[in-house]
C-alpha cells in the first residue's frame, strides 16, 4: 500500500472547486482519490518511472514499471 503523507496544495477557481467536488461524490470517490488517479495517469503517459512508497522490496526490484501494467490492463478491460 502507497504511503500517502506528502501534501500537495494547488489554487483553482471556487466554481470548478465545487463541480469537481460534486461529480467526484456522484462517482463515489474522494477528490483525493481522484487527483492521484490524475497524477498516476499522468506519470505513465509521460513514461515517468517510480516506486511507490511503501512498495515491498519485490516491487521496488521489478523491471517493469507497475503502474504501467495496472494502467495497460485496465485499458485492455474497457474495449
Amino acid at each position: 500500500m502507497e504511503l500517502k503523507t506528502a501534501r500537495l496544495t494547488l489554487l483553482i477557481d471556487p466554481a470548478k472547486k465545487a463541480a469537481f467536488e460534486r461529480l467526484c461524490a456522484l462517482q463515489d470517490q474522494t477528490p483525493s482519490q481522484v487527483v492521484r488517479q490524475l497524477i498516476r495517469d499522468y506519470l505513465a503517459h509521460h513514461g515517468a518511472s517510480f516506486v511507490p512508497s511503501g512498495a515491498s522490496a519485490e516491487a521496488a526490484a521489478a523491471p517493469q514499471n507497475v503502474e504501467r501494467q495496472r494502467r495497460n490492463a485496465a485499458r485492455r478491460r474497457k474495449r
